[in-house]
């Protein structure tokens, strides 16, 4: 806009600067045709050449675009005259003015109602003298005519420009920067919206592809921001759940340690009665009850040990053994708690051969205490099952009870003191040792509800290459 209200003042003046020339020309016209014609005439005005007079005058007309032209004494009366043109000047400054100067003058004046512009020459004769006046009419509206036709013409030209400026700078902007701008500003809305993945295209002038590059690397860096500070978050309450699991597990480890220590003196105790009892009886069936009963007691030393391990050290020395004997092991441990109304184990054929490194006894606990659970939730059925996926070794317990309860979680289920046993019947220590017995050995516990009903919980142990590698062959 403000280059076309530039454009539109330099053609004002220079409509003025025109105007200007074309009057200057339209006189100079006149001017040229009156030195032609006055000689002449003046000639025949010292002869008294009414005739001769009139028909110079009549020639002008010849040219074109003269409204009038006559010829005066000096005292202003008219002599002769053809077209429209004034009968007396006596009484006009004007031409009073050419007469006493010998000057050419010109000025616009009124002729039988039309406005024209006259030039009054001097007529003089060959000596010099001045002794007549020459007027010439040309209509105001020939100079006002061609002025306003060169005008008209300027301003259309002006305005078909400036509509013609107004479409390309209109088209060009929206194309170079208004679809920019707007792409822009509708990233930053959806930026804005909580869509911090989105990132703005970078198109249009250098300056917006700038502004989209900033906003896309500011995004980038307040999402690694973001990420980092989520990090930060996560590894602090990672800390905060091992610093509690570990209070927790010191907590448990002074009660199992004072457990096991009660529990110590009378199992010897229990021993040493039943063994002078078996010296004593004669007949089998006392012996074999008495030989159970000191099973029995070996079984439970054999518990207090591992309780006393768990309290006291993460993992003992590993060894290994055999998957299939640790499985069965698991089963005849499990089979001296066993009444006759419980649901026997079963363990399914298929299983993987393989040697597994590992804190046998601990691990063996593990597997009874996950056992010894499914076995009190189960109604007909506990299966235990073993198999390789990738470099892990899933065992798996299912029984056909009640399952998990929906009002505790996972990791609630693992956690120490937490149990789904009546009061009385539980200690909520079974799964948080297996939970750290399968930790200390760099594996998981997973539990899980079986789509037909029941539970499976599952004793996620790493592999070792060459145990894979046995596995899959």
């Amino acid at each position: 806009m403000p280059m076309l209200l530039l454009a539109a003042l330099a053609m004002r003046f220079g409509l003025n600067f025109t105007n200007t020339l074309v009057a200057d020309s339209l006189r100079s016209d006149l001017e040229l045709i009156g030195r032609a014609i006055r000689v002449p005439i003046s000639d025949a005005l010292l002869q008294q050449d009414t005739a001769t007079i009139t028909t110079y005058l009549e020639s002008v007309f010849t040219i074109g675009q003269v409204y009038g032209a006559s010829v005066y004494d000096t005292d202003g009366t008219l002599v002769a005259a053809t077209g429209v043109t004034e009968r007396d000047l006596s009484h006009s400054i004007v031409a009073s003015e050419v007469v006493r100067t010998g000057q050419l003058q010109d000025s616009y004046r009124s002729v039988s109602g039309e406005s024209v512009f006259s030039q009054f020459l001097p007529i003089i004769d060959r000596s010099g003298r001045i002794h007549g006046l020459l007027q010439i009419n040309r209509k105001q509206s020939d100079f006002s005519r061609s002025l306003n036709q060169l005008a008209e013409l300027a301003w259309l030209s002006w305005l078909a420009l400036a509509l013609l400026s107004l479409l390309i700078m209109w088209l060009g902007h929206s194309s170079a920067v208004g679809q920019p701008v707007a792409r822009l500003v509708a990233s930053m809305r959806r930026v804005a919206a909580g869509d911090s993945q989105h990132r703005a295209q970078s198109s249009g002038p250098n300056e917006l592809r700038e502004l989209s590059r900033g906003l896309n690397n500011m995004l980038d860096h307040i999402n690694r921001s973001n990420a980092a500070i989520l990090n930060q978050q996560h590894e602090r309450e990672k800390l905060a759940q091992q610093l509690k699991a570990q209070e927790t597990m010191a907590a448990i480890g002074q009660v199992v340690s004072g457990v096991a220590h009660e529990l110590g003196a009378p199992l010897s105790v229990i021993d040493g009665r039943a063994q002078r009892l078996l010296r004593q009886q004669t007949d089998d069936d006392s012996k074999r009850q008495l030989q159970a009963v000191r099973g029995q007691v070996a079984r439970l030393n054999i518990m207090v040990q591992q309780l006393q391990a768990f309290a006291h050290t993460p993992v003992a020395a590993q060894q290994h053994i055999a998957l299939g004997q640790l499985l069965q092991q698991a089963l005849h441990s499990l089979s001296f708690e066993q009444q006759e109304h419980d649901v026997i184990p079963v363990l399914a054929e298929g299983y993987p051969e393989l040697s597994l490194q590992a804190d046998v006894p601990r691990l063996e606990l593990a597997l009874v205490n996950v056992l010894r659970n499914a076995m009190q939730a189960a109604e007909a059925k506990v299966q235990l099952s073993a198999d390789v996926r990738g470099n892990e070794l899933w065992l798996r317990v299912q029984d056909d009870g009640p399952g998990l309860p929906a009002n505790l979680t996972a990791d609630e289920l693992v956690a120490p003191f937490v149990s789904t046993k009546l009061q009385g019947k539980g200690t909520g220590l079974g799964l948080a040792i297996v939970q750290q017995i399968l930790q200390a050995h760099q594996g998981r516990v997973l539990l899980r509800n079986l789509a037909a009903g029941g539970c499976e919980v599952c004793l996620i142990l790493p592999l070792s290459p060459a145990s894979s590698a046995a596995a899959q062959e």
